[in-house]
């Protein structure tokens, strides 16, 4: 399988200088440990690789650590290390006594326990990294760096990107950004996506939420892909499944847990108190909307109703991958009145911020942008703001709102 160079590579590099153990988390198959191989042969090093996803493995991990750990001595990479709680109070106890840094290698996927399993024995002794699935600019191998409205820079990745229709970019959201699958060794999407839904229900789902019904839960992902780039409404998703909104909450927990979905939460503060509460959601990756939605083809989503909803979910995702990847918090947010006057997309940096409107159109129009007014009431001054849309070209509507295409976030 070809390794597709992945824009997180040199923070990964620098860390492990600087952390005895360093954690690399995610949902399954992104390349977590394939990214760490690849860094660890990078640096000439030679480790052992220990997965969890081993019983009899995992057994010893569970049982005695520290014998676990006088068979498999660092260096040594473990892969799914939240499966074995008591190996990270070991790792304290060896950091302590002298590790060096590049001792620990994990991965796991299951970022909030990760997290707070790290915070609770590893607190200032590792370095945690969140991957996510591949964003468009690594598949196509071109330079990274977070996302900007900087026009400069804009204008100079735009050199290195080529072009792509509406019907190419659909198809690109469609296939979604797995590496299994954009580098060749997955042909069949349909296969691979209802492996990874079973997969994901038997050994991550039913670890957090016990022996659960796995059709009833596969159910439950279907009407959350359903209200992708929607506000979060729990009642309506209870309902869709025939469960209590109670439970619904503790299973949409589980999927941003694992890393299947993050929020967009609603900007706000004292001079925009008329805001609403409630969170967007958004999934990772945009090829597992696709399949749990039931959509056949790029041809019939693109032509869809859904087919709006499916691209801010692909826009919003590529953006948060593009601060993700340079090791940064991801600075989102979105606008919503109690009038129903929203901004997809609030990028909040340098002091300022910046509206963004995502539109399936090739020809945006500057009412578009109207209610990036909205944002002037805010005590945060607004800066550049733009349209993010199927245009051919970078190019712009007046001074302070550009043209971006989505082929090249």
């Amino acid at each position: 399988m070809e390794y597709i160079p992945r824009e997180i590579e040199p923070l990964v590099d620098s860390v492990a200088d600087e952390y005895a153990a360093l954690l690399v988390t995610g949902p399954r198959q992104v390349g977590k440990s394939t990214l760490l191989h690849h860094v660890i042969e990078e640096r000439g090093l030679a480790l052992e690789q220990v997965t969890l996803d081993d019983l009899a493995t995992r057994q010893l991990a569970l049982n005695d650590p520290t014998m676990f750990f006088q068979l498999h001595e660092p260096p040594v990479l473990i892969d799914e290390v939240q499966y074995a709680p008591g190996l990270f109070i070991e790792m304290k106890k060896m950091i302590d006594a002298g590790c060096a840094p590049g001792s620990f290698w994990l991965t796991g996927s299951q970022q909030f326990r990760l997290m707070e399993l790290a915070g609770e024995s590893l607190a200032g002794r590792i370095a945690v990294l969140p991957l996510s699935s591949l964003s468009q600019r690594e598949a196509q191998r071109r330079p990274g760096g977070p996302f900007t409205l900087d026009l400069p820079t804009l204008k100079e990745r735009a050199k290195g990107a080529t072009p792509r229709t509406s019907r190419e970019v659909f198809a690109e959201m469609y296939r979604g950004a797995m590496p299994g699958v954009l580098s060749g060794k997955y042909t069949n999407l349909n296969v691979f996506y209802s492996s990874y839904i079973q997969t994901y229900i038997e050994r991550d789902v039913r670890q957090l939420l016990g022996n659960v019904d796995a059709l009833r839960f596969m159910d439950f992902m279907r009407a959350v892909a359903a209200r992708c780039s929607q506000m979060v409404n729990m009642a309506a998703i209870a309902e869709d499944v025939g469960i209590r909104s109670e439970k619904a909450k503790v299973w949409l927990s589980v999927l941003e847990r694992s890393g299947v979905v993050f929020y967009l939460h609603p900007f706000s503060n004292n001079q925009l108190k008329r805001t609403v509460k409630a969170p967007k959601l958004y999934f990772h990756d945009c090829g597992l909307v696709a399949h749990l939605a039931r959509w056949l083809t790029p041809e019939t989503l693109e032509a869809g109703a859904m087919s709006g909803a499916f691209m801010e979910n692909f826009v919003v995702s590529e953006i948060r991958k593009s601060f993700l990847n340079a090791g940064l918090d991801t600075p989102l947010y979105y606008y919503r009145d109690r009038d129903g006057k929203e901004v997809d997309l609030v990028l909040e940096c340098d002091g300022e911020l910046h509206p963004i409107e995502i539109k399936k159109t090739a020809s945006p129009n500057l009412g578009m942008a109207r209610s990036f007014a909205m944002l002037d009431k805010s005590s945060v001054p607004r800066g550049q703001g733009a349209i993010i849309c199927m245009a051919e070209a970078l190019g712009a509507l007046d001074a302070n709102t550009l043209v971006i295409p989505a082929w090249m976030i």
